[in-house]
C-alpha cells in the first residue's frame, strides 16, 4: 500500500529537532508528514532544557552556533506560544558555574562572557551552595526552557494546527532511493503493516537512532539518567552547572537534576542504582540541603553524539535527503537555528556568510566514511 505525500517534506524523527523543523516548514506552507517510532524516548523529552551556550563552555563554531540560536529563541518561542496557546517556560534565569580554584575559572573557555563571583558572591547567588566551591562565573545571558512539560507539547499542538500529519509508532525499515534521489520509505506502522510512503524531499532527524536508518551517519547514543526533586518555591533562582551535575529550577520549585554520561550503554533502557547514586552525590556536592528534598521522578534518554561532538546538518550525498542530527547535549539550544537553516537550505534561499560557515563546519563530508 502506498501513501502519497506529493509536494511534501517527510520528517523522519519526531523528537525536538524533528518537531522544530516540522513546525518551521508547516508555517511556511509546506505539506509535512512526521514519522516517529516513539516520541517519548526522544532526547527532547529527557533533557533539562538549558539554554547554556556560555555555561556549557562551548568553543569556536559551536559557541557561535549556540549564540546565534539563542538570539533566535525568544521570537521563535513567542511564535510557538501564540500558535499553540501554551506557555513554554522560557526564562533568562542566568546560570552559575562554580569552581574550586581560580585557575580553573580563568581557564574556562567562555570566561570572558561571564561575571566573576568570589565565594561571598557565590553564596549570595546560590542559597546553600556547598562551601567547597570558592569561585564562580555567572552567565546572566543564559537560561532555560521547560522542554519536557511544555515546549514539546506546545510544538506538537502548533504543528497539528498548521496541518502537520503524524504517524507515531512508525519505524522506518529502509529508504527508497532511485538515481541518487530519495523517493520514499518503507515503514512498519503501529499495527504491524508495511507501508510505502513517497515524498519530494526528506529530512532525517532521528537523533541517536539516525545510523539505524542511514548507515553512513556516524551517530551513536550516549545514555543520560536524570531525576527531579521538589524544593521550596523560589529557593533556587539560578541554574547551577557543576562539573558533573547540574540543577535546573522550575518556577514551581521542581528541580531537574542531570545527567549521567554513559558512553558504553548503547540503547540499554532504564535507570540503574549506580546512575541514581551518581546523581544524588552530585546534588550533595552542589547543594547539600537538597539531598533531604523528596525525589519526584527518575528517567533516562539517549543523546545523539558524533565523533567530534558537533551536529551533522545540511545536504547528504543523496540529492533530496537532508540531515539534522548529532546535536549531543545541545538539542534544545540548537533547535531554533537548526530549523531555520534547514528551511532556508531546502528553499534555496540566500544564506548569510555565517550560515554558510555553519553548514560547511557541520556537514557530513567532514567525516571520512
Amino acid at each position: 500500500m502506498t501513501q502519497e505525500t506529493k509536494n511534501s517534506i517527510l520528517i523522519i524523527g519526531g523528537g525536538l529537532i524533528g518537531l522544530s523543523i516540522a513546525y518551521e516548514f508547516a508555517r511556511n506552507n509546506f505539506k509535512v508528514l512526521v514519522l516517529s517510532k516513539n516520541r517519548g524516548e526522544s532526547a527532547g523529552f529527557v533533557a533539562a532544557g538549558m539554554l547554556a551556550a556560555h555555561a556549557e563552555g562551548l568553543e569556536n563554531e559551536l559557541l557561535k552556533f549556540g549564540q546565534a540560536s539563542q538570539s533566535l529563541i525568544p521570537k521563535w518561542i513567542k511564535s510557538i506560544e501564540k500558535d499553540s496557546d501554551m506557555k513554554c517556560g522560557l526564562k533568562k534565569c542566568g546560570i552559575v558555574v562554580p569552581f574550586t580554584n581560580k585557575h580553573e575559572l580563568e581557564e574556562f573557555p567562555t570566561y570572558k562572557y561571564g561575571s566573576y563571583l568570589n565565594q561571598k558572591d557565590l553564596q549570595t547567588e546560590i542559597n546553600g551552595i556547598n562551601s567547597i566551591w570558592k569561585y564562580g562565573l555567572l552567565f546572566e545571558q543564559d537560561g532555560q526552557i521547560d522542554n519536557r512539560r511544555r515546549l514539546m507539547r506546545a510544538l506538537e499542538r502548533a504543528c497539528s494546527l498548521h496541518g502537520v500529519k503524524f504517524q507515531e509508532g512508525s519505524e522506518v525499515k529502509d529508504l527508497k532511493i532511485e538515481e541518487n534521489k530519495i523517493i520514499g520509505a518503507t515503514v512498519l506502522n503501529a499495527t504491524g503493516e508495511l507501508k510505502k510512503i513517497t515524498c519530494d524531499k526528506a529530512i532525517l532527524c532521528s537523533g541517536a537512532w539516525s545510523k539505524k536508518i542511514f548507515n553512513k551517519i556516524p551517530v551513536f547514543p550516549i545514555k543520560g539518567q536524570m531525576l527531579s526533586i521538589q524544593g521550596p518555591t523560589n529557593f533556587l533562582k539560578r541554574i547551577i552547572f557543576g562539573p558533573k551535575t547540574y540543577l535546573v529550577p522550575r518556577d514551581d520549585g521542581l528541580i531537574v537534576v542531570g545527567a549521567t554520561v554513559e558512553k558504553d550503554s548503547k540503547f540499554q533502557k532504564g535507570n540503574t542504582p549506580y546512575g541514581i547514586k551518581q546523581l544524588q552525590e552530585g546534588i550533595r556536592s552542589l547543594l547539600p540541603e537538597a539531598t533531604n528534598w523528596p525525589q519526584m521522578e527518575h528517567w533516562w534518554g539517549f543523546r545523539p553524539c558524533t565523533p567530534d561532538l558537533k551536529p551533522i546538518l545540511g545536504e547528504s550525498k543523496i540529492e533530496n535527503l537532508f540531515l539534522a542530527t548529532g546535536h549531543y547535549r545541545n538539542g534544545v539550544l540548537f533547535s531554533a537555528i537548526t530549523s531555520d537553516l534547514l528551511l532556508k537550505l531546502v528553499q534555496k534561499k540566500d544564506l548569510k556568510e555565517i550560515e554558510i560557515m555553519f553548514l560547511k563546519k557541520f556537514c557530513l563530508d567532514r567525516f571520512e566514511l
